[in-house]
């Protein structure tokens, strides 16, 4: 039988640090789908990269997230998103003042889908 999905958040996901000081929350942890909540303190940015197959959409929940793509730079304020499509190069950044909250919701999983973007 299969059972019924129960409700999850950041106190009830499984957490884990990334870079030196940033969050994650593994909402939604499955091979064919992955939601992550995601807190980057200002000043920090994740290594610019790219994935083979999954095709990703972040989603800002509160602050200002800077998110270059292919060369082009996004600022993605609160309520706003943006969808990458796999094999383009991009890097998420929070240039700001304050810590920035998004989603990062991928298509399939990223795990073993990163490699470094080319120079």
């Amino acid at each position: 039988m299969t059972r019924a999905p129960e409700p999850t958040s950041k106190a009830t996901a499984s957490h884990y640090v990334w870079g030196a000081d940033c969050d994650g929350w593994r909402l939604v942890d499955g091979n064919d789908l992955s939601v992550i909540h995601e807190r980057m303190p200002p000043g920090r940015q994740e290594v610019r990269h790219v994935h083979g197959r999954a095709r990703q959409f972040f989603f800002v929940l509160t602050g200002a997230l800077m998110l270059e793509v292919e060369g082009e730079r996004h600022v993605l304020r609160a309520g706003t998103g943006l969808e990458i499509a796999p094999g383009l190069a991009h890097q998420a950044i929070n240039d700001g003042p304050d810590a920035v909250e998004f989603l990062v919701i991928s298509q399939p999983t990223t795990r073993g889908d990163r490699k470094p973007a080319p120079a």
